[in-house]
């Protein structure tokens, strides 16, 4: 496997644009990204767990329902949640105004939003709208696509893979949003993932689930989930290789790609957290289980305290044990080592639940690190899960205590 560039439209048949139509008052910021496919595609999605669901998100539920899809076109700006059956309306129209432009059946188009909660969407400026964004799509336009979905994201978030499958290069491609409402309960964001592999719908969701559940389910920023969140995956099967229809050694290959670029975009979306200044990969080892390790792992990116001390490059490490005993998993705290590591070096501080002595000064400068690790080993058994966070800081009660105004 080798990675590629061109995001979305780095696979064979998909063409992307984006634009600025108004939903957004900034004139300098796009908010409508479409993405289509020159054929019709496998699909499948996986979507938010909280109750309360986007207007959109519900469109897209009965439109994937029989595993196929060829567009997908979001707006940020406004999430049209909560907005009762006039949203629905309006979700049900950028539909329709897809396949008013495309060669494509209205269910057939997959609708998403992102932005604030409980205001009506203005259908009417992206209908006036459509006929740029139409016009706009290209190769190239992948880049103006992860711009119009992006709200308080600072960074780009996008990669694009290339896996031979029995000698024949299948590629796939993606792009993604989120900064914050970020916590492990599926979807954790947006995200669209495009790939020209040819393979069987009921093997593609499996495949999306499977890769889902060990790396957007594992990132948190601040514990809420959003009501927006899906994923997103289009299969047109333009590479032409053999027909994907069970779980072989290609279906293997394939799904071990698509693995490694949600885990890079799941650690891009932790990177970008709002108001972060660093990533934090939790490495909780020595576990009887999976999901042992997992809601460990878990525990301690998602606490508080342990977020404020990465912030302020504190090795508190007692927060960190503090945070595993809380968790719903049984473990002998006095058989817990941990350790922290970054590009800045490796440090040792607690054995056996008890404290190392260690320099502070160390500590702090292995912390002041962009990256961090923290690296927790049980010693009860075999299984190992990493999770990724960001710190805690002044910044993301700034962004959030005036997002709507």
């Amino acid at each position: 496997m080798k990675q590629s560039r061109g995001g979305v439209t780095a696979a064979k048949g998909f063409l992307a644009s984006g634009v600025h139509v108004g939903i957004r008052k900034n004139k300098e910021k796009k908010d409508l990204a479409l993405i289509w496919s020159e054929v019709p595609c496998a699909a499948a999605a996986v979507y938010t767990t909280n109750r309360v669901k986007g207007q959109t998100l519900i469109v897209t539920q009965e439109h994937l329902a029989d595993g196929r899809a060829q567009a997908i076109i979001v707006n940020s700006g406004n999430a049209n949640t909560c907005t009762g059956e006039e949203g629905l309306k309006a979700a049900r129209r950028m539909a329709e105004l897809v396949s008013q432009y495309l060669p494509v059946k209205t269910e057939d188009v997959v609708v998403a939003s992102t932005g604030v909660i409980g205001q009506q969407l203005d259908v009417s400026v992206i209908e006036a709208g459509m006929p740029d964004l139409v016009k706009g799509l290209s190769k190239g336009g992948s880049i103006d696509a992860r711009e119009a979905i992006m709200t308080t994201d600072t960074m780009k978030k996008e990669i694009a893979v290339i896996e031979e499958l029995d000698g024949v290069p299948v590629t796939i491609g993606a792009m993604a949003k989120g900064s914050g409402m970020i916590h492990p309960n599926m979807a954790t964001m947006l995200c669209f993932i495009t790939t020209d592999c040819a393979i069987a719908e009921p093997l593609l969701k499996k495949a999306l689930k499977e890769v889902v559940r060990v790396s957007f389910n594992r990132v948190s920023v601040d514990g809420d989930t959003s009501t927006n969140d899906m994923v997103v995956i289009l299969a047109n099967g333009k590479a032409n290789n053999a027909y994907i229809d069970k779980e072989d050694d290609n279906y293997s290959d394939f799904r071990d790609a698509l693995q490694f670029v949600c885990v890079e975009l799941a650690k891009m979306v932790a990177r970008d957290g709002e108001g972060a200044t660093r990533l934090i990969e939790c490495t909780v080892g020595g576990a009887v289980s999976e999901e042992q390790a997992e809601s460990l792992a878990k525990g301690i990116i998602t606490s508080s305290l342990v977020k404020t001390a990465m912030f302020g490059a504190d090795a508190n490490w007692g927060r960190i044990l503090c945070a595993m005993g809380y968790t719903r998993s049984d473990f002998n705290p006095d058989k817990v080592d941990i350790s922290f590591e970054s590009p800045r070096g490796y440090i040792e501080v607690c054995k056996g639940g008890a404290p190392l002595p260690f320099s502070e000064e160390r500590a702090k400068k292995i912390l002041n690190n962009q990256e961090v690790e923290i690296i927790v080993d049980l010693h009860l058994g075999e299984a190992e899960v990493t999770a990724w966070g960001c710190d805690l800081s002044y910044e993301y009660v700034r962004i959030n205590g005036d997002y709507r105004t």
